[in-house]
């Protein structure tokens, strides 16, 4: 027997239905899960991405970019600029770390001086950079502390539950470290 229009349309409707229900019935474990597993590691919001926002329906304040581009306040005369506004450079930072004053670098007074000085720091920085480039090089993560459930914290981001609850009872980082 065929079935007609209505019948398949009900059937669908009553198979979503159920694909609801399950849907809904396998988030609230999924949901558990996730719970868990933030309470163990310590996990904070802002860790997740979910930084504090707005209410729906506010207007968010946009920052305003000035249409003019900032001219540069100090160069060091080799194509290094900077409009003075936001962290110094590096260039800067190094070549006034080796003497300089900020007045040599005024985008209208590049002497013969800031050059030199710019030179030797430049120089100087370039051979400390080959020298520790192994030192510098991006370390792997490993645990650092572990207790004797088997829990692990590399000592990096928030302090976990199991670690806040394992100092409370009485024990040191010293007695948890695995170096």
């Amino acid at each position: 027997m065929a079935q007609t229009y209505e019948q398949v349309q009900k059937q669908i409707e009553l198979l979503q239905q159920r694909a609801q229900k399950l849907l809904e019935r396998e988030a609230v474990g999924v949901i558990e899960r996730i719970k868990e597993a933030i309470a163990h590691y310590g996990i904070t919001a802002g860790q997740l991405g979910f930084e504090s926002s707005p209410l729906p329906g506010m207007p968010v304040a946009s920052k305003a970019k000035s249409s003019t581009p900032q001219s540069p306040k100090f160069s060091d005369g080799h194509g290094n600029v900077w409009s003075g506004r936001g962290p110094r450079p590096r260039w800067l930072r190094d070549a006034l770390a080796t003497g300089a004053a900020l007045q040599d670098f005024a985008a209208q007074a590049t002497t013969t001086a800031a050059q030199t000085v710019l030179y030797k720091s430049t120089k100087k920085t370039k051979s400390k950079k080959r020298a520790n480039a192994g030192a510098n090089a991006k370390s792997t993560s490993r645990s650092r502390y572990k207790d004797d459930a088997g829990h692990e914290w590399s000592g990096m981001g928030p302090r976990p539950k199991w670690l806040k609850e394992t100092i409370e009872s009485g024990k040191t980082l010293d007695q948890l470290a695995s170096l």
